[in-house]
């Protein structure tokens, strides 16, 4: 019992050591460190300081830090905090922070709500692997919303969430090419008389 005691002890005195040797690295200048005390301070739970060392990584350039505050203030559902880190993730190809614009301009979440933009977004996130942001494409499509109506590009977005492994996006891209192969769907009352035949 008093061997295990000791092992823990060390460790909490090892990760003690970590952890201060990261904040003083920080202080020193060291942009990485900062980003990686943020992110022992969230594992810790603190995370107002956490994000503090996190957001001064990123005013000093540190890539994953910015990434990282605007998914983290997207989390919490500070939209007009997020957006800044979110744009600059988006036009880096970061697939979540482009989903996220598109959400916040779809729903109007602190933010003028804007069909063409939440496209925009949603596209953007539809070409970086969002099966997801390709049915919300699909589905503008076909309401109208922000662009003109279109069957063929609503198509074409369910076909590329279909090719992203999304059983809805599958499942009504083979619907709507059968309609445009001409072959008739069963009827809800000829599905039922299926089953019971």
């Amino acid at each position: 019992m008093k061997s295990i005691y000791v092992v823990l002890l060390c460790l909490t005195s090892l990760f003690a050591s970590k952890h201060e040797t990261t904040i003083e690295a920080c202080h020193l200048g060291d942009t990485a460190a900062c980003y990686e005390a943020g992110l022992l301070l969230f594992e810790e739970e603190k995370k107002e300081e956490g994000a503090e060392y996190i957001r001064k990584a990123c005013k000093y350039g540190h890539e994953k830090a910015c990434d990282a505050l605007g998914e983290y203030h997207l989390g919490n559902k500070h939209y007009q905090a997020a957006k800044p880190y979110l744009e600059t993730s988006c036009a880096k190809g970061i697939r979540s922070a482009c989903e996220g614009l598109g959400t916040m301009y779809r729903d109007g979440l602190e933010t003028k709500q804007d069909d063409v933009k939440a496209r925009m977004f949603y596209e953007k996130a539809c070409e970086t692997g969002s099966k997801d942001a390709c049915i919300n494409v699909a589905l503008m499509y076909r309401g109208g919303f922000g662009v003109g109506k279109s069957r063929e590009q609503e198509k074409h977005y369910y076909q590329k969430a279909c090719t992203l492994q999304s059983k809805a996006g599958c499942k009504s891209y083979t619907q709507m090419d059968n309609e445009d192969k001409g072959i008739r769907q069963p009827g809800l009352m000829e599905q039922l008389k299926s089953l019971f035949n």
